[in-house]
């Protein structure tokens, strides 16, 4: 058997068909001849067609597609519902040798064609998917061959067919799966295929409330609870345990209680293992592909997750793939600088930016103290400038209207000062101190602009709480560490030595009124500092 090219291109067998042959049916379809033409639909469309029927039928057809024209638009149609991926494997050979020869001759069937094949990366049956996949991207790639515009039509009906989010996880993952699989071989698509992704994730991402998840875990274990104590000791098994819980349900560890946030949870270890896999060859990072995926996330990063009101979790891509290299996490801190204080940009984008470095500053492991420093450095240099330039004009006042953006900065050095602490301070504790008294956050807190009104209670976290995913995140992310008693202690020593400094005493400012300034809620996961018991917030005396 032929396979490939080779099949495609090799002549058809020669038939015999009682009537006549196709071409004459078609020919006198043309001339008024109705009959024929009818007794073929029928033959094509009966549920018990044969394999070898069918063969015969796409022998013909192959040798005859300059004859298809638009007129015959409605046989097409028939043809394109053949059940052609459950058949033999001489079927599928020959339905991908028959799709090749007609949209080479007749490109109007080229979206038709198209639409027919996505339509099979959505699972009907779940057995077979693999192969039944696997072949649908063959017949992709085959067509794409054949057909140089191939991407320009497709595009829109991988859009189109992309199944809404209250779809069974099964489906969506297929389908996700499938687009990124599409997005390998015919490169030119990926971009608009990661930001269909994207878009469709974040629309999860918001309509699943961190709160909304929160209840609904409380809930599923509160009534797992309740089995435990009424069936505790029945059967209790560890051999069962290890793959199932009680009754034969699921281990409830590894699934989301809210339906929404497990296909998010789902869909974004996919995404996850996409980039992995583009980004590293034999098990090495290859730079030129970290570099090429980054251009398309970041740009994506834009375009869609910046702007968005709410989004908790699909953020993490950029998180993510960062997290391979220092030199890209540089870059996406320096976009993102640029962002906040280029006045060009939109209040709302600039406030957004400005958050985003203060997160991915403090939570990221795999960023150093020494870039921490140097992005501090950064802000709060401009901060000042800020104040400078304000003087003790008409606008210095407290007005997160006026001010947004240099809230928004001051949110971010606070929060990395609260998360980075230990690792400014430890190995000299003196130098630390002297470090963060170079920085003169008093000024900055102490100006009219009043920036402690503005941003401690909205300083509550930075990526949200991931879910599942959780294992690929979690060695690359820093939590929050309290100072230990010891370390308080050791923390005034030097203060009282150093020229009785006020910077570190004093009362903690009221936080009556606050006002959030997150346009997109990046941080919602954990406690705000400012109502954390013992959180060493070394502006918050001044």
């Amino acid at each position: 058997m032929l396979a490939g090219d080779d099949f495609i291109s090799s002549p058809p067998k020669k038939t015999v068909r009682f009537g006549g042959s196709l071409t004459d049916v078609l020919l006198k379809y043309q001339k008024g001849g109705n009959t024929d033409f009818e007794l073929l639909k029928q033959q094509l469309s009966d549920p018990d067609i044969k394999d070898d029927q069918i063969i015969n039928w796409l022998h013909e057809f192959r040798a005859s597609v300059a004859y298809l024209t638009k007129e015959f638009e409605q046989l097409v149609s028939i043809l394109l519902k053949l059940p052609w991926l459950r058949r033999s494997k001489e079927v599928v050979e020959e339905y991908l040798a028959f799709l090749g020869n007609l949209v080479s001759a007749q490109t109007i069937y080229l979206r038709p064609c198209l639409a027919m094949i996505v339509s099979h990366l959505i699972p009907r049956e779940l057995f077979l998917l693999t192969y039944n996949f696997s072949t649908c991207h063959r017949a992709l790639q085959t067509i794409t061959g054949y057909v140089p515009l191939t991407p320009h039509f497709l595009m829109p009906i991988l859009v189109e067919k992309f199944p809404f989010i209250n779809k069974s996880e099964k489906t969506l993952e297929c389908y996700v799966h499938n687009l990124l699989r599409i997005s390998v071989y015919i490169p030119t698509l990926r971009h608009e295929i990661l930001e269909l992704i994207v878009e469709r994730l974040l629309k999860m991402d918001v309509s699943a409330s961190r709160k909304d998840i929160e209840n609904a875990e409380e809930s599923a274990n509160s009534l797992d609870n309740e089995e435990n104590a009424t069936e505790e000791g029945l059967f209790d098994m560890d051999e069962d345990e290890e793959t199932e819980g009680k009754n034969g349900r699921p281990d409830r560890s590894d699934i989301m209680a809210h339906p929404i946030a497990e296909r998010l949870d789902i869909l974004m270890t996919i995404l996850f293992s996409f980039i992995k896999d583009v980004c590293h060859v034999d098990g090495k990072l290859d730079v030129n592909n970290t570099k090429d995926l980054y251009r398309n996330l970041v740009s994506v990063f834009d375009k869609l997750i910046l702007p968005t009101h709410g989004s908790c979790h699909v953020q993490y891509v950029m998180f993510y793939i960062c997290s391979f290299k220092l030199g890209f996490a540089e870059v996406f801190l320096e976009h993102l600088w640029k962002k906040l204080q280029n006045p060009n940009n939109s209040a709302v984008v600039r406030q957004t930016a400005g958050n985003y470095i203060g997160s991915f500053l403090a939570r990221a492991k795999f960023i150093p103290v020494v870039t921490v420093k140097a992005c501090l450095d950064l802000l709060v240099n401009w901060l000042h400038g800020y104040i400078d330039d304000q003087g003790s004009g008409a606008k210095a006042f407290c007005d997160i209207a006026l001010h947004g953006p240099f809230y928004s900065a001051c949110q971010a050095v606070f929060y990395v000062v609260i998360f980075r602490h230990r690792q400014i301070l430890e190995g000299n504790l003196k130098k630390g101190l002297e470090y963060l008294q170079i920085l003169n956050l008093e000024r900055i807190i102490m100006c009219q602009l009043n920036p402690l009104k503005i941003c401690l209670s909205s300083i509550v976290g930075l990526f949200a709480s991931i879910t599942r995913s959780n294992k690929i995140i979690n060695p690359v992310y820093q939590i929050w560490e309290e100072l230990s008693v010891e370390d308080l202690q050791q923390f005034e020593k030097p203060c009282k030595a150093e020229d009785d400094d006020d910077f570190l005493k004093g009362e903690t400012p009221q936080n009556d009124g606050m006002i959030g300034i997150t346009p997109s809620s990046y941080d919602s996961a954990i406690l705000s500092p400012a109502s954390s018991v013992g959180s060493p917030l070394y502006f918050s005396s001044c």
